[in-house]
């Protein structure tokens, strides 16, 4: 399963692709950060991550799309960036027919660290870990990106597993 992680962000949107199944070490595609301009207005800068994410997409076709959920955060001026950005990855997925998964904050540091109150340095240092990279992904949202898709690779690969027992429990009856 390939997946596409993106930690939505207006100023910095986070994109990395991870590769791999549950039960066998994940790799990493790619990772970096779609940026864009606090001078620009709004609109510009919604259609320059649009095109990123199109630009990933396109190159990395993944088999998914695993977006941080935005939640209220105590800096509430920039949840609505966030859920911009968020909105936008959301319909450069579907527009493709590529399915989406949204993971929570807390999901996603449990998932990868072991803890939901895990912090930003333990996250990344397990991303590293887990990815077996030379050096930590930077910045934080290129490591958010890939934690995301780890997670979705975990937990997807496992909803596929049960879907599969699933179905073949019902055509045995």
């Amino acid at each position: 399963m390939r997946v596409l992680g993106i930690d939505p962000g207006l100023t910095r949107c986070g994109v990395g692709v991870v590769e791999g199944s549950v039960g066998r070490p994940l790799t990493m595609i790619d990772v970096n950060v779609i940026r864009t301009s606090a001078g620009e207005q709004i609109a510009k800068r919604l259609v320059a991550i649009e095109a990123g994410l199109n630009a990933w997409i396109e190159e990395y076709q993944p088999d998914a799309v695993a977006v941080e959920r935005v939640f209220a955060r105590s800096d509430s001026s920039t949840i609505m960036g966030t859920a911009q950005a968020s909105g936008i990855a959301l319909v450069v997925a579907a527009r493709r027919g590529i399915p989406v998964a949204l993971h929570t904050p807390s999901e996603v540091k449990a998932a990868v660290s072991g803890s939901a109150r895990a912090n930003k340095a333990q996250v990344t240092a397990m991303v590293t870990r887990i990815l077996r990279l030379d050096a930590p992904p930077k910045p934080a949202d290129a490591a958010d990106a890939l934690a995301l898709a780890i997670t979705h690779v975990w937990r997807g690969g496992a909803q596929a597993r049960i879907d599969a027992a699933m179905a073949a429990a019902r055509s045995a009856q």
